[in-house]
């Protein structure tokens, strides 16, 4: 079954004349559970085949990460065809990403001419994406509402972020790949769904991903798109269940400040149980950055930036217990606040320097760093003690190379 299938594409009107708008509608169809990456692009040739305007649906804002199944339409408006006098063919093409390639899903081409002097300033359409029948609101995707929805922070940045942007689209994410500490898998799945592995385990003591059949359904995933190669075992980074080089890629998102009594053991383990050459993907939380303390659901915390800093811990507990989060946690739901607490208490401090020296002494070799740094720290008395670096780097994404022997 193909992914996407491209139908008639039209113009409203094929002789355009004054200010008669030029109106191109393109409709098509996600044929399989889900499409990724999903674009169109519109050539215009004059009639010597020379190109003479490009547009395109990502450039003008629409990243469509995705689209479940059923009918869509897109249409380029412009306001007058901006194109001087004469003849000319527009060429259509619908595109799609799978296993990180971009593949040309469709092609049309449609003939207009243009009869009067050009109104405008050159051809740059405006483009518009509607749903059609069995297909769910376009404002109902996670990609649309944003960053605050949650599965857009995981199905969406975090697997994009992880595959693309961290390990390059490498092709041994079609093998086998371990997520240590995969919380509720949407992370998992998005990879999956975009890659195809081997096999993809998540592993995760409490058990969140049990979830993930209900918060995919909710967020218009088709039921059926859920993979085979995906799987998931209650299981600790601290002793991950696997034979020695099992997989090919170990990703590690958000999870290593969370191991009560420190990490050192758990990258030991993800070592053993990751081939030489082998990809680590790793986004550690930094302790002593902004939003270090994992206390953003709370107002008051959003506030006063490194309050966890400024703050004595007596203080800084009874301000958690007597407030009450106003967003959702990392698990998705909203916590008791004794939760937080806890979580708080159980961070381990980790810092970028010390951090590069362990992944190097257990014998991985970076390839792709990215860090997050805040435009201006405004230094207080109580941060003084604080490292430049400590206080700057918000967030740090790592990927690296297992060169163990």
């Amino acid at each position: 079954m193909s992914v996407l299938a491209l139908h008639d594409v039209s113009l409203a009107s094929t002789t355009l004349a004054g200010d008669a708008p030029f109106v191109l509608t393109v409709p098509f169809s996600v044929d399989a559970a889900l499409a990724f990456d999903v674009d169109i692009s519109l050539d215009i040739d004059d009639a010597a085949g020379q190109r003479i305007a490009h547009a395109q649906l990502a450039a003008a804002g629409w990243d469509v990460s995705w689209l479940p199944r059923g009918r869509y339409e897109a249409h380029a408006l412009a306001a007058g065809a901006g194109l001087p006098a004469g003849r000319y063919v527009a060429h259509v093409a619908l595109w799609d990403r799978r296993a990180g390639v971009l593949t040309k899903a469709g092609v049309a081409s449609v003939a207009f001419e243009v009869v009067s002097p050009p109104r405008g300033d050159g051809f740059t359409p405006a483009w518009q994406l509607r749903s059609g029948d069995g297909a769910p609101a376009i404002d109902a995707l996670s990609w649309k509402r944003g960053a605050a929805d949650w599965f857009y922070k995981h199905f969406d940045h975090a697997a994009r972020t992880t595959a693309t942007y961290l390990l390059g689209d490498s092709p041994l994410l079609r093998g086998r790949i371990l997520d240590v500490g995969c919380g509720d898998g949407i992370t998992d799945l998005g990879i999956a769904l975009r890659y195809a592995p081997e096999e993809l385990v998540g592993i995760d003591p409490f058990r969140g991903y049990e979830r993930l059949p209900e918060i995919a359904r909710d967020a218009n995933v088709p039921a059926d798109a859920v993979p085979a190669c995906l799987r998931f075992l209650p299981a600790s980074a601290n002793e991950i269940p696997f034979e020695d080089d099992r997989f090919d890629v170990v990703i590690s998102w958000g999870s290593l400040e969370h191991i009560v009594g420190g990490y050192a053991k758990a990258l030991a383990e993800i070592r053993r149980v990751l081939k030489p050459g082998g990809l680590l993907m790793a986004h550690p939380g930094l302790f002593y950055s902004d939003v270090g303390n994992h206390l953003g659901e709370f107002a008051f915390a959003r506030a006063e930036p490194y309050v966890h800093l400024k703050r004595p811990r007596d203080w800084l507990r009874e301000r958690i217990l007597a407030s009450e989060p106003d967003r959702m946690d990392r698990s998705g739901d909203i916590a008791a606040p004794a939760d937080y607490w806890r979580w708080f208490t159980e961070l381990n401090p980790i810092t970028v320097p010390a951090f590069e020296a362990e992944l190097r002494a257990l014998g991985f070799e970076p390839w792709r760093v990215a860090l997050r740094t805040h435009d201006r720290v405004e230094y207080t008395p109580e941060l003084q003690r604080y490292s430049f670096v400590d206080l700057a780097v918000g967030e740090l994404y790592v990927s690296a190379y297992n060169r163990k022997r």
